[in-house]
């Protein structure tokens, strides 16, 4: 029910353009949030309890509302409570909206804007808001119309001179750090959402570029939206922007109230704030036990250097005046009375901290929209799409004239099993770079697909189809091309189309190894640590380095686990059947153990050359690559969505 209130009053914003908006009302009552730490390897920690947020209440209404506090003091984990983004457990208390429970799926109704920018920066302005409103605009709603909701969107927040201009990445010049952050809001502002929420909107901006930011949601907000923002110390023309203040002090409250009667407040407590002092600098200072007022009550003698201990006692006495202070002011006694109400009137339904996510489009829908950003973003980055294909061509060639024209001798038979072992290790090592894919665009994923812009489905199928086709098959197709011909391997079609999709397989098998172990990973040098190690292991028992029928019995079986030893085997019995390597030769000189068939030194390497022989390699590949793919995809299914 409380849903499509929310869906409702999103309708009635959208078709007025810029009439007058009706925003939500967030009430928050008793909330606290602890979180557990410790409990380190193998238990040797204690594990204990972190009080986050400590009984905070209050309502949020229309406007412009500004949480405050000192690094630490729980701005960013009460915004993310309030906007149903963090992890229920050790969550108590509740959060209403106009009066009723948030629904499940609050977090894809409401606009939520990172702190840090997630927005696909290889395309532009307009293609990110086309994509935000294709996939959480309903489908009841036309093409034509999303389209010219996007321009009014543009318009509004100031981006036409920039629509059409990629947003930017490390090496492509994009839009300005201002526009960005625009970007970021307009991407939540497609729906219409009853409340927008903001986390250090100023962060790495400059103190003009941050002005007009806070300067284009003061206008919002006066057109009738529901902002709640998070800002660590912002300037004085941004601070009078604002219409309610919430001061934090290590999850405590100590002023939750109109913004312009803050200094007043304090003032009444005994902390004035000086004529030409920043008031968020001021209410900062007294926070932390700095500001003049309090250390001219606190000092005495002025050649004592302070104690530590005793600072850090001054600090917490002044921390809990500071909360014993406001719950006698009138203001809290004043939002007590209108949060007794809001609870009076509660429908009496029973509210249920599930968290739930919802789609606005058809599996179909959200396939065909990721699957071309996804390719378009390839596409438009060199470094993941040219540079791949010309090393790849660069290695062929080196490979090519390593091993150039081998010859039917013995030594054509080390050249030939010296190349089969480079390609297909060449192989495995590189599909190292699909450990990025799904580390790179972490935050982006996380964001996008807790605000319901699509499922783990469709992102994980849109990444693997297009990391495959475009980084994957192409340079296995151009490394076969050249470094086939030129080593001068059997000369026959079903060889050569054998030799490719083996290779092929173990670039696929590879990749979706890599995929699997770095699925959960956060940094990529963690991945590639783990991604060469195991490279190198199976390296071991690819069959060239030792000979397998020799390894004993208690290790042997680790051979089913190297994804190289399938390549070489089958590019060996693809290579060496037929193949006599003493043609011509007198048996005199034959040295003596050697080989001069394909089939004989098959035979010696244990490995089996029937013609299921052959295809079992392929088999255990694909088999692999499946297995691999689906502990890939497990990972990111239930990946943390809550901080």
């Amino acid at each position: 029910m409380m849903e499509d209130g929310l869906n409702g009053a999103s309708k009635s914003q959208s078709a007025g353009g810029k009439q007058q908006l009706h925003g939500a009302t967030v009430s928050f009552h008793s909330i606290f949030y602890k979180v557990k730490q410790g409990g380190g390897c193998f238990c040797l920690k204690k594990t204990t309890t972190k009080d986050i947020l400590i009984d905070l209440n209050g309502i949020m209404k229309p406007g412009l509302n500004a949480i405050m506090g000192a690094t630490g003091s729980g701005k960013s984990s009460f915004l993310d409570v309030l906007a149903a983004r963090k992890d229920p457990a050790g969550l108590t208390g509740e959060v209403l909206i106009d009066g009723a429970p948030q629904p499940p799926n609050f977090k894809c109704l409401s606009g939520y804007v990172v702190q840090d920018d997630v927005v696909m920066g290889t395309l532009t302005v307009r293609e990110n808001f086309t994509f935000s409103a294709a996939l959480r605009l309903p489908s009841s709603i036309s093409q034509k119309e999303k389209e010219q909701k996007v321009n009014r969107l543009i318009q509004e927040l100031g981006l036409g001179r920039v629509a059409d201009s990629k947003v930017g990445t490390q090496l492509i010049r994009g839009i300005s750090g201002g526009e960005r952050k625009r970007t970021n809001i307009g991407m939540e502002l497609i729906i219409d959402p009853p409340v927008l929420f903001l986390d250090e909107p100023t962060t790495g901006l400059d103190a003009s570029t941050a002005n007009s930011v806070l300067l284009l949601l003061k206008r919002m907000a006066n057109h009738g939206r529901t902002i709640i923002l998070s800002i660590h110390q912002p300037r004085y023309t941004i601070y009078r922007l604002f219409d309610s203040l919430t001061l934090l002090v290590n999850g405590k409250q100590v002023y939750h109230g109109p913004a312009q009667t803050a200094l007043d407040y304090f003032s009444d407590i005994g902390y004035t704030c000086e004529a030409h002092n920043n008031p968020a600098d001021f209410f900062l200072d007294v926070i932390n036990g700095d500001s003049t007022a309090v250390a001219l009550s606190s000092v005495g003698d002025e050649d004592q250097r302070p104690d530590p201990d005793s600072v850090s006692m001054s600090r917490r006495g002044i921390e809990d005046k500071l909360v014993e202070e406001y719950r006698n002011c009138q203001h809290y006694k004043q939002t007590k009375a209108e949060l007794e109400a809001i609870v009076q009137g509660k429908p009496s339904t029973t509210s249920s901290r599930s968290r739930t996510i919802t789609y606005s489009t058809s599996f179909l829908t959200q396939f065909k929209w990721v699957l071309k950003r996804t390719f378009r973003n390839l596409l438009l980055n060199p470094q993941t799409s040219i540079a791949q294909v010309a090393v790849t061509l660069f290695l062929a060639l080196v490979v090519g004239a390593l091993f150039f024209d081998v010859q039917d001798n013995q030594s054509g038979v080390q050249n030939r099993i010296g190349a089969l072992f480079f390609i297909v290790v060449n192989q495995c090592f590189s599909s190292l770079s699909a450990a990025e894919l799904f580390i790179t665009e972490r935050k982006l994923f996380t964001h996008e697909y807790i605000s319901g812009y699509y499922r783990v489905s469709v992102y994980f199928l849109c990444k693997i189809l297009s990391d495959i086709i475009t980084l994957r098959t192409i340079p296995a197709i151009v490394f076969s091309c050249v470094a086939y011909f030129m080593i001068g391997l059997k000369a026959t079609a079903e060889a050569f189309f054998i030799f490719m999709l083996t290779v092929a397989l173990v670039a696929y098998t590879a990749t979706s190894m890599a995929m699997a172990i770095s699925a959960d990973q956060t940094v990529v040098a963690i991945a590639n640590i783990f991604m060469t190690i195991t490279c190198v292991f199976m390296m071991i028992f690819a069959g060239l380095l030792v000979n397998l029928p020799s390894i004993v019995s208690w290790l042997a079986w680790l051979k089913y686990l190297s994804i190289p030893r399938y390549g070489l085997s089958a590019l060996q019995v693809n290579e060496f059947i037929g193949l006599n390597f003493c043609n011509g030769m007198n048996s005199s000189v034959i040295p003596p153990g050697s080989s001069c068939t394909g089939e004989a030194f098959l035979e010696e390497q244990g490995v089996d050359y029937s013609t299921w022989g052959l295809w079992q390699n392929h088999m255990a590949l694909i088999i692999m690559t499946i297995c691999f793919l689906a502990i890939a995809y497990l990972k990111l299914r239930f990946i943390k969505k809550f901080t």
